[in-house]
């Protein structure tokens, strides 16, 4: 089965003030995918930016909220279709390899395909950009116990129960995270496959700013941590808080086992309040592990709920016998 056949297959590209580049992007990918449709999302460029999209042939839709993350939250929402390609519009990345990204997801069966900017590419990223990738990723895998080789990729290719399945909360370049936890959170089956990564266009310039989203990255890293595994991130506060306490009350008791008496009762109260308060946490933690195994699951049954590629799933069920039909007895 070919790239398009009986697939609806969408090209989305967010971009803010792209007209030096977004042209060459939806002419490269319309050239890559042929039976795609290519839309652009515009985050309120003060540009040429939606100009030179609809002269390239690509619907364009305005996002007037700002950020990478309010734009895709808004494409998934939108547009239905089977698959789904994610690719910046600043024509960094490889249309190229867009065809196969798209048959592999079909092929296995993927619900994410993540285009990872290989090593013989690394020359092109800004200063601290690749060291910064680079430690995410261990940090992410640090915290749910796997990652992605390139968690920051701009280029996915989705399935539908992907899509309808994301529950977006982030509004900024943290959705790229945002995108991975949920499919680690849902255990789905997804793939990494090495593209080419180029330099940006000439009067292009990227929107991220290295301190300051690098900084939103960390805080949503750790937000989505005490989402997802409540139980560890306020147990692990229990425990220092317990250990603390043990570790001021322990000299008392040793002075109270000696002589009977509490010298210092401002530090028994300390360690007292710091029990009680790890306690607290610890319940806390539990009572939230519930809260999010009922959220997982929400979301579990609407991925379950979900077609994963309708036309090819249709061409392989048997046909649906419409009730006129069964009722003259036709088959």
């Amino acid at each position: 089965m070919n790239v398009g056949d009986r697939l609806d297959v969408a090209v989305v590209i967010p971009c803010l003030n792209e007209e030096t580049a977004i042209g060459k992007v939806v002419r490269d990918f319309a050239s890559a995918l042929p039976m795609a449709t290519i839309f652009v999302f515009d985050n309120g460029s003060d540009d040429l930016t939606t100009e030179e999209a609809s002269a390239a042939g690509a619907e364009v839709r305005q996002v007037p909220i700002r950020g990478k993350g309010n734009v895709i939250r808004r494409m998934f929402a939108d547009i239905e279709a089977d698959i789904y390609v994610l690719v910046d519009g600043d024509a960094t990345y490889e249309a190229a390899a867009a065809p196969g990204m798209v048959e592999r997801l079909r092929r296995e069966r993927l619900d994410m395909v993540v285009g990872c900017r290989n090593e013989d590419t690394t020359a092109v990223y800004r200063p601290g950009h690749r060291l910064g990738n680079h430690l995410f990723n261990h940090f992410l895998a640090f915290l749910f116990g796997a990652s992605c080789q390139d968690m920051f990729s701009g280029y996915r290719v989705f399935s539908r129960r992907f899509v309808k399945s994301f529950p977006a909360q982030s509004t900024g370049f943290e959705i790229e995270t945002e995108l991975t936890v949920h499919a680690l959170e849902l255990r789905m089956p997804i793939a990494e496959q090495d593209t080419r990564y180029t330099q940006r266009a000439e009067g292009s310039a990227s929107k991220l700013n290295t301190f300051r989203d690098g900084w939103r990255i960390l805080l949503t890293m750790l937000r989505l941590y005490r989402i997802e595994r409540p139980f560890l991130y306020f147990g692990l506060i229990a425990a220092v808080l317990s250990l603390t306490a043990v570790l001021l009350a322990l000299p008392l008791l040793i002075t109270y086992l000696e002589t009977g008496l509490v010298p210092r009762i401002p530090t028994a109260i300390l360690a007292t309040g710091l029990m009680l308060l790890a306690s607290l946490s610890l319940f806390s933690g539990l009572v939230l592990d519930t809260v999010a195994h009922g959220r997982r699951e929400a979301k579990m049954l609407t991925y379950l709920n979900s077609p994963y590629i309708g036309g090819f799933e249709r061409s392989w069920k048997t046909p649906r016998v419409d009730a006129a039909d069964s009722a003259h007895g036709k088959t």
